[in-house]
Order: structure tokens, then C-alpha cells, then sequence
């Protein structure tokens, strides 16, 4: 197993876990929220691990309150809003932190990997500031809904922007890619 997949994780329910469970698999580890702009984007990670499941992808849920206090719920208080509100049956793990000191490590090791998003080149970045927001540098993660796409090997093949969809042709290309290895 690579050093990702052997991180100590809990999961929404608080069970402890890791990605190691999932070792053989593609992974999108992607960090939500329940009330940012881009929340609508858990129906189409829905979406999307129902399309790829059965092939070996495993979207994950991580829940964080990094931006803009958009996920101020307790951890039972999000899995019934992912349920209730997009039918999230994609594995889901407690809130944690996912920029700055306090950063979760798991955090610390994806962005380590890939410190650059594909798709953030002033676009989402830009709309940030316009909305009077100070991005963290990178490779800090730019918002909610960033997205790591994780190998079979447990290595992070690629990272993508909060802003881009989970139907968004790079990212699917990404992930069939990764799939078919």
C-alpha cells in the first residue's frame, strides 16, 4: 500500500478506516460542503461513482468548514443533508481540515503529490478574489470541491479545480484513463 492509503481516517459515522480499504481501486477524493455554490455538485459525483462503481471507482466524501464556514454541521448533521438532499450513497468521512496548519494529513499528502489543480489557471482563482476572498497559495487547496483522483497503486494521478464538474470531459477522461489500467 502507498503512504496515502495507510493515513488513519474515520469515517462519517466514526469508524475508523483508510483509503487502504479501498487499495485496487481508483479513488476521487473530493473536500465538500453543504452550503457553498458548488454543493449541486454532490448529484453529479453521485452520478458519477453510480456510472463507475462497478469498474472501480470510489468517489470520497471529505467534509470541511475550511472556506467560508459553508459546512458548519456535525458529521451526522452532513450525512443526512448528502442523503436527504442528492441521495449520496458514496463513502463519506468525518469533517476535517484541509488547508493550512491544522490540515488534515491526508491533506498534506495529496497536495504534496499534485500542488497544482488542472483548470485553476486564473479562472476559479479570479472569481475568488473578485468576490473579495484571498486565496491560500499553492498548494493549498483553492475551495470546497477540489478533487484528487487517486491510482490503483494508491499514487495521485491528477487534481483538479474546485469549479470543475464531475461530468467535465478532462475529468472523466482522467478517470476512465486510471480505470482502464
Amino acid at each position: 500500500m502507498s503512504t496515502i492509503q495507510t493515513i488513519p481516517l474515520k469515517t462519517i459515522k466514526g469508524e475508523d478506516t483508510s483509503l487502504g480499504d479501498y487499495a485496487g481501486k481508483v479513488v476521487l477524493a473530493v473536500n465538500v460542503a453543504s452550503k457553498c455554490g458548488l454543493t449541486p455538485q454532490y448529484e453529479g459525483l453521485e452520478k458519477l461513482y453510480g456510472a463507475y462503481k462497478d469498474q472501480g471507482l470510489v468517489v470520497a466524501g471529505f467534509p470541511a468548514n475550511d472556506f467560508g464556514a459553508q459546512e458548519p454541521g456535525s458529521n451526522e448533521e452532513i450525512a443526512t443533508f448528502c442523503t436527504t438532499n442528492f441521495g449520496v450513497e458514496f463513502p463519506m468521512f468525518e469533517k476535517i481540515t484541509v488547508t493550512g496548519a491544522d490540515k488534515h494529513p491526508l491533506y498534506a499528502a495529496l497536495t504534496g503529490a499534485v500542488p497544482t489543480a488542472q483548470g485553476s489557471e486564473g479562472g476559479f482563482r479570479e472569481k475568488l478574489v473578485g468576490y473579495g476572498i484571498t486565496p491560500a497559495p499553492e498548494p493549498e487547496v483553492l475551495w470546497n470541491f477540489e478533487k484528487f483522483l487517486i491510482a490503483r497503486d494508491g499514487s495521485v494521478a491528477a487534481r483538479f479545480s474546485p469549479d470543475t464538474a464531475p461530468d467535465d470531459a478532462a475529468l472523466v477522461a482522467a478517470i476512465e484513463s486510471e480505470l482502464a489500467k
